[in-house]
């Protein structure tokens, strides 16, 4: 199976990814239990770019990322974001080195953004278009990515809360009958690992954990724990030249 670079048939890909390999290479895949189906909620830590790029340059399924609506409304809106939130705020750069690095980084970072076909995220009721997108997505076999930790203090190895957004999308599809298999990772970027836990249906977690805070709280904690897990006795899946 392709990966979604080569799926997408843009010849400048191909380029940018030989490119990319050279800073990103191929991560090790873990799974707990059961490999993920399609049309599932996979929540992740972030660890800047490296685990985005770990899933969209080398696990071969069909994959939506949510995304700042910023990095997804062309050159400007992403040199803004990237230099004041990215660099600035999230990674601790001074602000004048943030702007003056993403004179180069961002014209390059639009370039391949424009092939992630990200889903926009909002902090306002715009987000109703996002729920809507991603459903859609979900029908259509793809699974949907999520990076809610809390990074106001940097991308922590022990992350320190979850936004609910992922959620409030849960919610939003299951009032419309789809019960979407929801599926906890964590990206050791030291070890270049992708630990996947058992998918488990939103209506299993409702039915245990009552509330959606408990809910957070609760795959919270678990993607903490999937940090220290000890990987030993983990199925790891291959994907071999899959990544070309």
């Amino acid at each position: 199976m392709a990966n979604r670079l080569v799926k997408k048939g843009k010849p400048y890909f191909r380029v940018l990814k030989t490119m990319m390999q050279m800073r990103y290479k191929p991560p090790r895949f873990l799974f707990v239990g059961e490999v993920f189906p399609d049309g599932s909620l996979i929540l992740s830590n972030h660890e800047g770019t490296d685990a985005p790029m770990a899933l969209e340059m080398y696990m071969p399924r069909r994959l939506r990322m949510w995304g700042a609506h910023e990095m997804n409304e062309g050159l400007v809106p992403m040199y803004k974001y990237q230099s004041k939130i990215y660099f600035c705020e999230k990674k601790h750069w001074n602000i004048w080195g943030a702007r003056a690095f993403c004179l180069i980084a961002s014209p390059l970072t639009n370039l391949f953004y424009s092939g992630f076909d990200l889903i926009s995220t909002y902090h306002d009721p715009r987000i109703v278009k996002t729920l809507k997108e991603s459903l859609a997505a979900i029908k259509d076999g793809e699974s949907i990515v999520v990076f809610p930790e809390h990074s106001e203090k940097g991308y922590l190895a022990e992350l320190e809360g979850f936004f609910a957004g992922f959620a409030l999308f849960a919610e939003f599809s299951a009032k419309r009958g789809v019960d979407i298999p929801v599926v906890v990772s964590y990206y050791r970027k030291g070890e270049n690992t992708y630990i996947f836990d058992a998918p488990v249906k939103y209506s299993v977690l409702v039915e245990k954990y009552e509330t959606r805070d408990g809910i957070v709280k609760a795959l919270l904690d678990r993607c903490n724990l999937l940090g220290k897990m000890d990987t030993a006795n983990l199925t790891e899946i291959d994907y071999g030249e899959n990544k070309e």
